[in-house]
This record gives C-alpha cells, structure tokens and sequence, in this order.
C-alpha cells in the first residue's frame, strides 16, 4: 500500500454511500447541524465508491448498520469482508490427506 500521507487522505473527495440521491450520485461525507439522513452514514472516497460494486457497496453499508453507533465517535466498520478461509478443500486438506 503506498503511503499517501494524512493531507492527501483528508483531501479525497469522501462520499456516503448509504444514502444515495435519487440522481444516482452520493451525498458528501458529514452531517451539519440537525441535518436527518434516512440511513447511517458509510464514508468512502469517491474512487472507491465507484471501483465497488453494487452488492460490495449493500455490503459495506449492512456492516455499518449492524454495528451500535452509540456515543459521541462513530464505530468503524470494515468496508470490505474479509475473505473466508477453506478449511478441508484447501491447504489443510491435502496435508491431510483429504481430498
């Protein structure tokens, strides 16, 4: 991963993906005031948001929704799953003899 440095983190253009306008782009990042959104925010930059998928992104957001967004700081969720690992059909099972 290339280290791009916080300046250049925080100028990337951060979209909510969760909410999606009906013209099909994305909100910015970050509510003001009293602002109400129908869902809770999922940040990602712009980039990112395009390269994913629709499922990936349905994804992304399921995984913010479940987590209890309780207190003063937002609870981090992954953006992406992590991958499953095979158990029997991979290394594991051809080292022991099972396959």
């Amino acid at each position: 991963m290339a280290k791009k440095g916080l300046r250049s983190w925080v100028k990337e253009n951060w979209v909510d993906i969760a909410n999606k306008r009906s013209d099909g782009s994305y909100p910015k990042c970050g509510r003001s005031g009293g602002e109400k959104r129908k869902n809770y925010p999922k940040c990602v930059p712009i980039a990112k948001a395009r390269a994913m998928s629709k499922g990936q992104r349905a994804g992304a957001v399921a995984r913010k929704q479940a987590k209890s967004n309780t207190g003063p700081t937002p609870s981090r969720a992954a953006t992406f799953a992590k991958r499953k690992k095979a158990m029997m059909g991979g290394f594991m099972g051809r080292r022991m003899g099972i396959r």
